[in-house]
């Protein structure tokens, strides 16, 4: 029975996954959001737009019945009277929809004539002579708009006023029914379009949103159409400018594929064409001892096939690390704490034996006190394995080879360094070195030529960067050596776990 440690973790919540969303819906929305919140604003701004457009030519005539009146006010050996000539009666007489109101009063604010229970103006100011002024109020449980205006009974010769002017008060008021009434007729004009122009504003929207998207469409199928070989760019210039940047990004990635699938046939064919030669020794030396009668002969072949089976099986893991090397992704698995000089140590230690046999000085060299690096233990130790491999090889007898671990202080680095003493590289061939198959004309030590070509893809697995020297400490001109240099970060201090070297 499975315990509930190794069961499946269950699926993530439905908020955590990934809404597909509508670029077409996305764009409506933005642009409908904003036209149904203006809509109604709209409404209310034209409502009071109307509603002043409505009170003014309404003032005006209020205004003129006011000044009508008050020239009728007149006063005759102190008493005041207000004599309404028909033409002034019509002026102050009710219409159908509004109710027209009046009132004249004398200095102490006596009635004189009108409606007595009409308000008085509530202005503290001096008043103004014949000027006629607007205020809102209400009257008999009803909203009216009053015109008022003062008379002066006593006007002074020059026409300025005195202390001791009396003035009479001359008020006409109407309820706003009709105002109201053509406030909302305005209203009515202008709103009622709009809800027929609003239904074919989103119809034509809709519609250009289609027409503007199309260039999509055109692009989705031109791509569908394409053979899964076909990776040739797409041409930028057939889309809208907004788009190119995406069709350009395409284009990048589709070269970048297209690059990636050329370097794997040329892998394929490089490894393909490499393997030929073990493989073909291999079946050359067993058709051999299968035709050989002497036991010497047959040993002899039998040598040569372990070799060539060696030779192989050697070419197929270093495929195999070049392989893993390219196909793992930095992010896919976390870099830890590796200690350098405890895996450098143990690496070496693992090539006494073949330096012994070939009759070379294998040192090591580390500074006290720990080093850890960010890296994959694993993947270090194969690009050492290689660097070793590399440097026995090319080291003649009696030299000597040492792998370095130490600190560059200034630019706070840790170094990994692989030193021989062998022919040396040529400058003019350490930028071609590290390519895969690549063997520097000349040399007769076997190899496959893909050492270097690891080294390489590891160190940039873990941002390191390589480089080679000749070696400074050589004496002797025929054989200047190579020194080889991994420079990487060290681990920071919040990366406590150290993974061991050995």
């Amino acid at each position: 029975m499975q315990n509930d440690q190794g069961s499946t973790p269950p699926a993530a919540p439905a908020r955590d996954q990934l809404i597909q969303r509508s670029l077409f819906g996305e764009i409506l929305d933005w642009m409908l959001m904003p036209l149904l919140l203006l809509w109604p604003v709209s409404i209310g701004v034209t409502y009071l737009i109307a509603k002043s457009i409505a009170n003014e030519p309404f003032d005006r005539s209020l205004e003129d019945r006011v000044t009508v009146l008050a020239q009728q006010v007149k006063e005759v050996n102190g008493d005041l009277s207000a004599h309404l000539p028909f033409s002034a009666r019509d002026i102050l007489r009710a219409d159908d929809m509004d109710n027209v109101y009046f009132q004249i009063s004398g200095p102490q604010r006596e009635l004189i004539a009108g409606d007595s229970d009409m308000p008085l103006p509530e202005d503290e100011e001096p008043p103004v002579p014949w000027a006629v002024m607007l205020r809102d109020s209400k009257m008999r449980n009803s909203e009216v708009r009053i015109a008022y205006t003062f008379v002066n009974l006593q006007p002074t010769r020059a026409g300025g006023l005195r202390a001791d002017d009396r003035y009479a008060l001359v008020q006409v008021g109407e309820t706003l029914e009709k105002r109201r009434e053509l406030a909302n007729q305005i209203i009515k004009g202008v709103i009622l379009p709009e809800f027929i122009i609003l239904p074919i504003a989103i119809t034509l929207l809709w519609f250009a949103l289609s027409r503007g998207l199309s260039p999509l469409t055109t692009l989705q199928d031109s791509i569908r159409s394409r053979r899964p070989d076909d990776l040739s760019p797409i041409d930028s210039r057939a889309v809208p400018e907004e788009i190119s940047p995406l069709v350009r990004s395409l284009n990048e990635m589709l070269g970048r594929v297209s690059q990636s699938i050329q370097s794997q046939k040329r892998f394929i064919a490089d490894a393909a064409h490499q393997m030929k030669t073990p493989l073909a020794g291999m079946r050359m030396q067993s058709e051999l001892a299968l035709r050989q009668d002497s036991r010497d002969e047959i040993q002899r072949s039998l040598e040569q096939l372990a070799k060539s089976s060696a030779s192989a099986t050697r070419l197929v893991n270093q495929l195999l690390a070049l392989a893993r090397a390219e196909n793992d992704s930095p992010h896919a698995a976390p870099l830890r704490p590796v200690d350098l000089p405890g895996l450098a140590r143990s690496t070496v230690q693992e090539w006494f034996g073949a330096a012994q046999a070939r009759e070379i000085d294998l040192g090591f060299e580390a500074e006290d006190g720990p080093l850890t690096v960010p890296g994959n233990a694993l993947m270090l130790r194969e690009l050492l394995n290689n660097l070793l491999d590399n440097a026995l090889r090319y080291t003649q007898r009696h030299a000597s080879v040492t792998v370095r671990v130490r600190m560059d202080t200034e630019r706070s680095l840790a170094i990994l360094e692989v030193e021989d003493n062998g022919p040396g590289i040529a400058p003019a061939e350490r930028a071609h070195v590290f390519e895969r198959f690549y063997r520097i004309l000349g040399s007769e030590v076997e190899g496959s030529g893909l050492g270097l070509a690891i080294v390489r893809e590891i160190a940039q697995r873990h941002g390191a960067e390589v480089d080679i020297f000749s070696n400074p400490r050589s004496t002797d001109p025929r054989h200047p050596g190579c020194l080889f240099r991994i420079s990487m970060r060290v681990a920071s201090s919040d990366e406590d776990s150290t993974e061991g070297g050995g």
